[in-house]
């Protein structure tokens, strides 16, 4: 690829991780990287973040990756929760009328069983924030000007090697001596994750396939004045006059989606120029009708799109350039999907890139994001399309048989909840999902996320959500569940287990680093069906306790009722069985307590690296 440089002093610096873009998805991966102590330079055109509108939905399994991260608390606090939705259909009086109500997820295990609402730019001071405790911000504004991928088979053979050139310069205004200098950036890996524009995409040559609709969306985000009972639920509105969606804001801010069937297309493309807020607006009082709305508040952010449903053609480059969120995938936002599955994105790829980085796991590793991710943009587009065709399709009435129902509608939302909530994600079989022994726990599917529950600490009885046993700290969690210790056939075969974990040969000690703890690489936690009463937590053989904090047991808590369910809920016997998580919060793989060392010596022998 050419690249050019300018007549001023060249500066040049090395980075493990390049990120370009400092949106959601870079930010995201912006953090885990810092938490897990990469080498990571973030680098963003803006001058400044954004101060409010753009994205604003938390769906159920994002909330559940923040708290992964330990930034859910905050998000809470500050963010708007929604519980309810709401259905709106033309009356036959004229106008609209509720036609019934529901729960805004409809998923079963969901932890935070809400959507939150909070703008774009709050929930890009959560990561921030967070980052500046690891020493870590975003420069900018800074320019990107070239990107050169090395060709040299022995250089990309190599993780380690700084195999990407960057160019990039700062945007300073005005320039000086001083501030306008190019800068050569080398790094191991780079990250574009720089919106649906992207210059890191479009550098590569990887194209956006896909289709742009003619539907049109105006946005806006204000305090509105009304009489709409509903205005602080999710509502669906299919009026005669069109649709929209209002979403209650942190606060008392409202979004109003609104669609417009009076705009100007200069080559497929809107032209922003001759839209303004009040033609949103305006829309917006007639489809509320007989409602009354008004905007007396200043207006905090609007915008006008056309709905486009995109993938880009490749996620990478040689397993050395990845692109992420908008920059790789492009919908409505109608289900509020394109910042939960943007910080997805980079929550797939942080724990990948940190292993190899490390020199843990094979650089093949890294193909399993292109595999993982660009299969649920795919899937998620053809939901997308069938979604926002019946949401900005007109209504059915007596005039129009052919509209859309309010049952039918209805029957999607309540369909795709386990999609649109997260939940429901599942990444096909891999070298990191292997569902082979699926049948020692029906009810945690290998290749989608741990299924929340309760367990209790065995050492002082204190409840625990299973889900925070396994944070997102790079590390491989083996959940080991022994069934009772005080029955000598249990013990016997934990007794075994652990010896055959304890071996040289084992996995264990393969795969940690010469001289590095041995719950560096794998975090060990068991969990037995001893009762509170007469369990004690030095009954666990010594090498799956760490520390006293690892051992917990499958029964009710001492106050409220909590726990006692998580064999029962994951379709564990008594026998017990082995939960391998993986560091993003996703089952890889599950096995019988016995032989289970060798299988799943099999399984990590696939992508981790041993250096004895």
């Amino acid at each position: 690829m050419s690249h050019s440089t300018t007549a001023n002093a060249v500066k040049e610096s090395r980075v493990d991780v390049l990120i370009i873009g400092a949106g959601p998805a870079g930010l995201m991966c912006a953090n885990g990287l810092a938490k897990a102590g990469v080498n990571v330079r973030i680098i963003d055109k803006r001058p400044e973040a954004i101060p409010a509108g753009q994205a604003d939905g938390i769906q159920p399994r994002t909330i559940e990756v923040l708290q992964s991260y330990g930034l859910a608390d905050r998000l809470l606090q500050e963010g708007n929760q929604m519980h309810m939705t709401a259905f709106y259909n033309p009356s036959s009086s004229g106008g609209i009328e509720r036609t019934g109500r529901a729960a805004d997820v409809t998923a079963p295990t969901a932890r935070y069983p809400f959507e939150v609402t909070l703008h774009q730019g709050a929930i890009e001071r959560i990561f921030l924030d967070s980052m500046a405790q690891s020493g870590v911000s975003v420069d900018r504004p800074v320019q990107p000007v070239a990107l050169e991928l090395s060709d040299d088979p022995k250089q990309l053979a190599d993780p380690r090697s700084y195999s990407v050139k960057h160019i990039n310069t700062p945007l300073n205004s005005p320039p000086t001596d001083e501030n306008d200098e190019t800068e050569v950036v080398w790094a191991k890996y780079v990250v574009g994750a720089d919106g649906a524009h992207s210059w890191v995409r479009k550098t590569l040559g990887f194209t956006m396939d896909g289709e742009q609709t003619d539907y049109a969306w105006g946005v806006v985000d204000t305090i509105p004045e009304t009489n709409f009972p509903d205005i602080r639920n999710r509502t669906a509105i299919h009026s005669n006059n069109g649709s929209c969606m209002v979403i209650p804001r942190e606060g008392d801010t409202v979004r109003l989606y609104v669609q417009l069937s009076d705009v100007e297309l200069n080559a497929g493309r809107l032209d922003k120029s001759k839209s303004r807020a009040e033609q949103v607006m305006e829309v917006a009082r007639e489809s509320f009708k007989p409602f009354t709305i008004s905007f007396p508040n200043p207006i905090q952010w609007w915008t006008v799109y056309i709905i486009g449903q995109r993938v880009a053609s490749n996620f990478s480059a040689k397993e050395r350039v990845f692109i992420a969120g908008d920059a790789c995938h492009t919908h409505s936002p109608k289900a509020g999907q394109g910042m939960n599955a943007s910080m997805n994105d980079t929550h797939n790829l942080v724990w990948k890139l940190v292993h190899v980085l490390r020199g843990h796991a094979h650089l093949d590793l890294l193909k399993t994001y292109e595999d993982e991710r660009r299969k649920y943009a795919q899937d998620l587009i053809n939901f997308d399309k069938k979604f926002s065709a019946l949401f900005s399709g007109k209504p059915r009435t007596e005039d129009n048989a052919d509209g859309v129902s309010h049952e039918e509608f209805l029957e999607v939302f309540q369909t795709f909840g386990q999609f649109t909530s997260g939940i429901g994600i599942h990444y096909q079989e891999s070298a990191i999902v292997n569902s082979s022994e699926q049948q020692y726990a029906k009810g945690l599917i290998v290749g989608q996320r741990l299924v929340p529950s309760i367990v209790l600490r065995a050492a002082d009885c204190r409840p625990y959500q299973i889900q925070d046993l396994a944070p997102s700290d790079t590390r491989f969690k083996l959940i080991i569940f022994c069934g009772d210790l005080k029955d000598a056939s249990q013990r016997k075969k934990l007794d075994s287990f652990a010896k055959e974990l304890d071996s040289e040969t084992g996995f264990v000690k393969k795969f940690t680093p010469e001289g590095a703890p041995f719950d560096s690489v794998f975090d060990i936690l068991t969990i037995g069906t001893t009762k509170k009463e007469t369990c004690s937590y030095t009954e666990v053989p010594e090498r799956l306790r760490s520390h006293w904090s690892k051992v917990f047991i499958d029964d009710v808590s001492l106050h409220h009722g909590l726990g006692g369910k998580t064999y029962e809920t994951y379709g564990i016997s008594s026998n017990g069985a082995v939960v391998v998580v993986r560091p993003d919060g996703y089952v890889g793989m599950i096995a019988s307590l016995d032989g289970s060392v060798q299988h799943l010596d099999a399984y990590f022998s696939r992508f981790l690296l041993s250096d004895k």
